[in-house]
């Protein structure tokens, strides 16, 4: 089971339906449902009134913290994106694909070493570790899950991440040199069968 993804930071209280304001505290709870993980994030006196006394024997409670909500700040428009281990962390994670948990792990290890990731919560899940990683500036949760790597793994790894954070995740792919198209036989008069067709091309696709 693929235990990837990431949750923004909600902007209104999942109580009360009230819009966050900037600077105010919230608390997050980090539930296991039957669908996956999910973060809840609701308002401090919702949180007073409703969750409090009772959270962690909340069914699937695995978690919870209290952070400061911050308004996004607006993003200028880049000519060029460049890519980063974080996009690059984001885009294998979009692709849900099970051959980039290994590059996966490693990225969001290198951005907790950076201090772009930070640890809120580890757990084990059918008999694997899971990290739960927040986006400080976002809010943005990040799940990976511990593909259990060994040490004749770790250089082919580095190599793929290394690939990835140059050329990024799939990148297009080179377009075919065009066919130069077969010359024609001129028709002969005495000839009534049509010319034969052009052999197909072996390229691939």
């Amino acid at each position: 089971m693929n235990e990837w993804n990431i949750q923004s930071r909600a902007h209104v209280c999942e109580a009360c339906a009230q819009p966050f304001v900037d600077k105010q505290p919230f608390h997050t709870l980090l539930l296991d449902e039957a669908a996956g993980l999910r973060r809840s994030d609701v308002c401090d006196p919702c949180w007073q009134k409703q969750f409090a006394g009772d959270a962690t024997s909340r069914p699937g409670f695995i978690s919870h913290w209290h952070g400061i909500y911050e308004v996004p700040p607006a993003q200028p428009v880049e000519a060029i994106q460049k890519e980063t281990a974080e996009t690059v962390l984001r885009k294998v994670i979009a692709q849900n694909d099970p051959r980039y948990a290994p590059a996966a792990y490693i990225l969001a290890v290198m951005l907790e070493r950076k201090r772009i990731l930070k640890i809120k919560e580890q757990f084990k899940r059918d008999g694997q570790r899971v990290f739960v990683y927040e986006q400080p500036k976002t809010g943005d949760l990040f799940t990976i899950v511990d593909p259990g790597l060994h040490l004749g793994q770790l250089e082919q790894v580095q190599q793929d991440v290394a690939h990835l954070l140059e050329h990024g995740v799939n990148p297009p792919a080179a377009a075919p040199a065009p066919e130069t198209p077969a010359p024609l036989a001129e028709p002969s008069p005495a000839a009534e069968t049509p010319p034969a067709p052009p052999a197909e091309s072996a390229a691939a696709n």
